[in-house]
């Protein structure tokens, strides 16, 4: 764990009577939105490409895997970025900024993505159909659930590499400011995708908040 994790850890903490923490929980805990990035960092291809694989390690619904990831990170590509992220500083200053796309939920991808586990042997091939049957019966005909699907899918992916990157010392800025609809017709997604969220990743310069004081655990847990 890096110093800056390390310090940033201690404005919060977890009973450590009951629950055993490690370098994993501390980095979750000192996570903060980053506003202030360095304009010079550059992230390599490379350490692009692991932060995307670490998000698709997310869980997905039937494993649909619903969910695709633009990394906006030449000078060019975030000039065209710029406007429809409202001009903000996060989305051109920081070394990525991801366009975390969700797909509406296919139940008639079932086959697909569970082939690799029948390959492997870990699923019986005589379960495909039937899982393929329990999914259609969630989602087919059913547009809000598969919107809903595909914002939860993008959502645990983004939330995988926001984690990845603060683990690895970079700064992140899940953002909603910016406009959908714009960021469809310049990127021309396809009808069933949907532009969920920009994700700002990169290393920080000074000036950056620690992690921001949470509400009482009791105040949001109840037990029954």
């Amino acid at each position: 764990m890096t110093t800056a994790i390390a310090e940033n850890a201690q404005t919060r903490s977890v009973n450590v009577d009951l629950v055993i923490t490690n370098e994993v929980i501390e980095t979750m805990l000192s996570r903060s939105a980053t506003k202030y990035y360095d304009p010079e960092a550059v992230l390599t291809d490379e350490q692009i490409t692991a932060l995307v694989e670490i998000g698709t390690s997310a869980p997905t619904s039937f494993n649909f895997q619903n969910w695709r990831f633009v990394a906006v990170r030449s000078p060019e590509a975030k000039e065209r970025l710029r406007p429809i992220a409202w001009n903000q500083a996060i989305s051109y200053e920081a070394a990525v900024t991801f366009i975390i796309i969700g797909q509406l939920a296919d139940a008639s991808t079932v086959p697909a993505v569970f082939g690799p586990m029948v390959k492997a042997g870990y699923m019986p091939a005589d379960q495909l159909p039937e899982a393929e049957k329990g999914a259609r019966g969630i989602y087919d005909d059913n547009p809000q659930q598969q919107r809903d699907e595909a914002m939860r899918s993008a959502t645990f992916g983004a939330a995988a590499i926001i984690y990845a990157a603060r683990s690895m010392g970079w700064g992140s800025t899940p953002m909603i400011g910016f406009d959908p609809a714009a960021a469809r017709k310049e990127y021309n997604f396809a009808n069933n995708e949907i532009p969920v969220m920009l994700l700002a990743v990169g290393p920080m310069r000074d000036g950056n908040w620690p992690s921001k004081p949470r509400r009482p655990v009791l105040d949001v847990l109840s037990f029954r």
